[in-house]
């Protein structure tokens, strides 16, 4: 398990595409499985690694999603049970 997760939820996909990229760009971070689909047109972006690369990467991504389309919500929750992995695959 990583240090810290990150999320980013956008309405739309092109929204979290571009969410997705910057936040690889932004920081070592890894991309947690596929973006999600949580309702038609809203998707969650999931990424794991250090808790100040995730804080970095969740803010880049933020940024963009809510620049290219609707921001709807993001997180960093550092140090994470262990239980949560399976949640995210």
């Amino acid at each position: 398990m990583a240090s810290a997760i990150g999320m980013v939820e956008a309405r739309a996909f092109t929204a979290a595409i571009a969410a997705a990229d910057a936040m690889l760009k932004a920081a070592q971070v890894t991309l947690s499985g596929p973006v999600k689909r949580v309702d038609p047109g809203l998707m969650t972006v999931t990424v794991t690694g250090g808790v100040s690369a995730v804080r970095a990467a969740v803010d880049a991504g933020a940024q963009e999603a809510a620049r290219v389309g609707e921001l709807v919500s993001a997180h960093v929750i550092a140090r994470p049970g262990d239980d949560i992995d399976g949640l995210l695959r």
